[in-house]
């Protein structure tokens, strides 16, 4: 399923407009049943190599990782719907329907060939400042084992913002749980984890930038009524899905080596030309140029 997925996004990536690309994930994915959106939360967290690197394909697929956590929203009894590309906003908006709050959130995904990532990469001060005056929450969705282990700077500010740090991995074992919001059931006390952390386990300033995603684990697994061994292993579950994925990786990615090795002299100049967009670069450089005219050279 995540294949044809995939497909569709590469599909639409070359038709139109952003805009009317964006209007036709949202129609796809609205078209897809529950069981075929489970299935893709499982994959989407990770960006496929065959996807090049800040191409419009990129864009469509980041995108495309909007207007599917805002139907997981939906799916988890919320009202959501992913916003329309605008500079300096949330990437998705949620409503509960019984309880009266309201969130925004900002879905992430990764290359697994990707590393040194920090917290620019996350943007979890950004996310907080997105909330503005009317949301009282404030959501990243990451893939789980792509957090940093240990300590990052995303932790502390995760924790002074009240910024929830969620993964794809929690919302896939809800999703696979059937957990649904309703007028007995809430699921707030989730996207309020770090300001009952801050609360309840009196983090000392200088153990703030420690990983505290074990905790927010077992918010979850208080949720589905599981203990968090039986949660853990949910988990575990999860990253052999991962490791699957990443053999197909692994594929591509020698597949193409074996490609390359065959290119004749003329072909490698032509593809690194092409890789390094150095002739894109020239055309958009005479294009600057071309709209400045004469040039008064008088001082």
């Amino acid at each position: 399923m995540f294949q044809n997925f995939l497909n569709k996004i590469l599909e639409f990536s070359g038709n139109g407009s952003f805009k009317e690309q964006t209007k036709k994930v949202i129609e796809y994915v609205d078209s897809l049943s529950d069981n075929d959106i489970k299935i893709i939360v499982k994959e989407i967290g990770t960006i496929p190599e065959c996807i090049k690197a800040s191409s419009s394909e990129e864009k469509l697929f980041s995108k495309s990782s909007d207007v599917i956590l805002a139907r997981c929203f939906r799916m988890l009894g919320l009202k959501s719907k992913a916003v329309a590309e605008r500079a300096d906003s949330a990437d998705v908006i949620a409503e509960s329907l019984y309880h009266k709050y309201s969130l925004v959130a900002d879905a992430k995904c990764f290359r697994m060939s990707r590393t040194a990532k920090n917290q620019k990469d996350f943007k979890v001060a950004a996310l907080s400042n997105w909330r503005g005056g009317e949301n009282e929450y404030a959501v990243l969705v990451s893939p789980y084992f792509q957090y940093p282990k240990s300590e990052s700077q995303i932790y502390k500010t995760a924790l002074d913002d009240n910024v929830c740090l969620f993964a794809w991995e929690h919302i896939s074992i809800l999703l696979d749980n059937n957990i649904s919001e309703n007028e007995n059931f809430s699921l707030e006390t989730i996207w309020n984890s770090s300001s009952m952390l801050v609360r309840d386990s009196k983090i000392s300033y200088e153990n703030a930038k420690c990983c505290f995603l074990p905790k927010i684990n077992s918010f979850v697994a208080k949720k589905l009524g599981m203990d968090i061994s039986s949660f853990l292993k949910l988990l575990n579950e999860q990253k052999q899905i991962i490791v699957k994925r990443g053999s197909l990786e692994l594929a591509y990615c020698e597949d193409k080596i074996e490609e390359i090795k065959k290119y004749t002299h003329e072909q490698a100049i032509s593809e690194l030309i092409k890789e390094t967009k150095l002739e894109e670069k020239i055309s958009v450089i005479n294009s600057y140029l071309s709209s400045l005219g004469d040039v008064d050279e008088q001082s």
